[in-house]
């Protein structure tokens, strides 16, 4: 490995814990900030990965030992950025228990070190053959190909952030942040995508390594590392904590009635273009002290309370014959919502089951 590409890993390296330490312990943001500083050491630890395997007088004990330390951990990188975005799109939001469930994928990752300690151990038991060729042979292989899911998962998760964004109006920083932030995952995923497509084919994977090396795809991860690092420190405070309501109670007396009306007797919630800024025109409340009555006071985010009448009229609708003909995907726009995923994200948050299962339920009840 070129000394001057080593160098830029230890950079990397040392640049990515600096950032996971600023942001465990940044004291605005703190969910947001930590769940960004999972995935940037997730991505410290691949670079460090890879400036370890280019120190040609690395002690032969920690090179041993890094055959059983699982520092390249990708699978769960898609889903720290869905969860990320979601947790900067909504204050609110934290990762329930079901949500582990995205990262279970992680064994993706870990295979070639099982495999390494089942090989040692066996050798150790007698019950392996001293012959670690064709199971080195097997981890080699299997890195190559471990790349294509990995790849998947973090396109798929980028999809899904990106389409979670599309139901919000955000503050104009916050909007800017979050475009960066997905795009350039979305530049770094087609720079992997281009050295992917002939490093996973049999006959050019030496002859890329051997071209090009790693360059192609750790230089931009170092580039990762500086950009989310220093740009979600530099984030500002959530508007909800830095414009906190008036103490005078009349006023929540008088927002909360107000907002009320707007969605059941204006039924507001039925334009899916309806954002705080409309709401505020509609109601003659600052967007401000909207935002703090819902939060502070009815312990919702703008979105969780118009998504609450969208799908409670859903389910009056799922429920009327009148209305039979419409499809899920009918009946999730004309109560509001603008689009499929929006409202299937929405529904299994607020009510813990699908739509199909909640209508599924239901017929079963009624028979």
């Amino acid at each position: 490995m070129h000394p001057a590409f080593n160098t830029l890993m230890l950079s990397g390296t040392l640049q990515g814990f600096i950032m996971c330490g600023l942001l465990f312990f940044s004291h605005k943001n703190k969910y947001a900030n930590r769940l960004l500083g999972i995935l940037i050491l997730l991505i410290t630890l691949a670079v460090l990965n890879m400036y370890l395997s280019g120190v040609s007088r690395l002690p032969a004990i920690i090179r041993f030992a890094l055959n059983f330390l699982p520092l390249i951990i990708v699978m769960p990188i898609g889903p720290l950025i869905y969860f990320y975005v979601r947790s900067v799109t909504d204050p609110d939001f934290r990762l329930r228990r079901r949500d582990r469930l995205h990262f279970w994928p992680v064994v993706v990752d870990v295979v070639p070190q099982v495999t390494a300690l089942v090989f040692v151990l066996g050798v150790k038991a007698g019950v392996v053959a001293n012959n670690g060729r064709p199971w080195g042979e097997f981890i080699d292989t299997y890195n190559v190909y471990a790349d294509i899911p990995r790849w998947a998962s973090i396109t798929v998760y980028l999809f899904f952030a990106y389409l979670h964004l599309q139901g919000f109006n955000l503050a104009k920083d916050r909007l800017k942040w979050m475009k960066q932030f997905t795009g350039v995952f979305m530049a770094f995923q087609a720079v992997w995508l281009l050295y992917l497509i002939p490093y996973v084919i049999p006959q050019l994977t030496d002859k890329v390594l051997d071209t090009v090396d790693w360059y192609p795809v750790y230089i931009p991860m170092v580039v990762l590392l500086y950009l989310l690092g220093i740009k979600g420190l530099l984030m500002p405070e959530r508007e909800i904590k830095a414009s906190p309501i008036p103490p005078e109670e009349h006023l929540v007396s008088t927002v909360v009635p107000l907002l009320k009306k707007a969605m059941e007797e204006d039924h507001l919630f039925l334009n899916p273009s309806l954002n705080l800024t409309l709401l505020s025109e509609h109601i003659a409340v600052p967007p401000k002290t909207i935002s703090a009555v819902l939060n502070q006071h009815l312990n919702k985010s703008f979105s969780e309370f118009v998504n609450g009448y969208r799908i409670g009229a859903f389910k009056v609708r799922v429920s009327d014959p009148a209305f039979e003909h419409l499809t899920i995907m009918g009946l999730a726009l004309d109560c509001g919502f603008n689009s499929l995923p929006t409202f299937q994200r929405a529904f299994k948050n607020m009510v813990g089951m699908s739509p199909k299962e909640y209508i599924k339920m239901n017929d079963q009840i009624r028979i």
